[in-house]
């Protein structure tokens, strides 16, 4: 069976993703902080496929490690998806004012996390011939006020994504903007605003897997160009218009790692 490994997978689009996986029998390792909501998803799993977990925070090194040796157990790696990221500070304070640790960590885990589970794993998804998702946004493309830190770091991983693909070949490297969600994240973008009228992640789950059934070249996409009822998908390096009425900042959707 395939094996993939999500990380961020407790709550949002992970966990939904790791449900779209485990319906067609992959293997799943998942990883996330928080050890409670990870043990109840992969209680919920495995009654699908079987599920190895992994407790931990992706910035850390010791705990990317840990990951390594778990997928290395199984045997073998078909699919990454580095999913697990951060908003940083909440209110999103403007650029010239966010102070420089704090956005070393949004870089710490946004950017170079992903980076580092690629290069430990990259030897798995070699001999696969697999793929690695990395979630991005549209603040990576666009410059919105108080998205300065999320979006440089999302930026940053769009272009790791594209030096990856164009070193590694033989492994399918894709940069996808989920779109809109509602999430933790979405609503610490915006405390105080409903956002109900925003999709389950789940919604955004049929336009991954059909990404992943396609395997067109590596690039930057759009998951609203995989959806079923779409036409040929393109590579994007663009997203729809933000939806808040409260301001005008994106809606940047991918699950954080806790």
């Amino acid at each position: 069976m395939p094996v993939a490994l999500i990380t961020g997978a407790s709550r949002g689009l992970g966990l939904s993703l790791a449900h779209g996986l485990s319906e067609r029998g992959w293997t799943l390792v998942i990883t996330a902080r928080g050890g409670d909501e990870l043990a109840w998803a992969a209680a919920d799993l495995r009654s699908a496929t079987a599920v190895v977990t992994v407790t931990g925070d992706v910035s850390d090194p010791e705990h990317r490690r840990q990951v390594a040796t778990a997928v290395a157990g199984l045997g073998r790696l078909d699919l990454l998806v580095n999913n697990a990221g951060t908003l940083g500070i909440s209110p999103l304070p403007p650029l010239a004012d966010y102070p420089a640790p704090d956005l070393e960590q949004v870089f710490r885990t946004n950017t170079v996390a992903p980076l580092a589970l690629t290069q430990l794993l990259l030897p798995q998804l070699q001999a696969s011939g697999g793929t690695v998702l990395n979630i991005t946004s549209d603040a990576s493309v666009e410059a919105y006020p108080g998205w300065g830190a999320y979006g440089a770091s999302k930026a940053a991983l769009d272009h790791v994504t594209a030096t990856l693909a164009v070193e590694n070949p033989g492994v399918r490297f894709y940069a996808v903007d989920p779109g809109d969600m509602r999430t933790v994240m979405h609503q610490d973008a915006f405390p105080g605003e409903d956002i109900s009228d925003r999709p389950e992640p789940g919604s955004v789950v049929p336009a991954l897997l059909n990404l992943l059934d396609r395997r067109p070249e590596s690039g930057r996409h759009r998951a609203a160009a995989f959806a079923r009822s779409s036409g040929s998908p393109t590579a994007s390096a663009s997203n729809s218009a933000p939806t808040s009425a409260s301001n005008s900042a994106p809606a940047p959707a991918e699950e954080m790692s806790r």
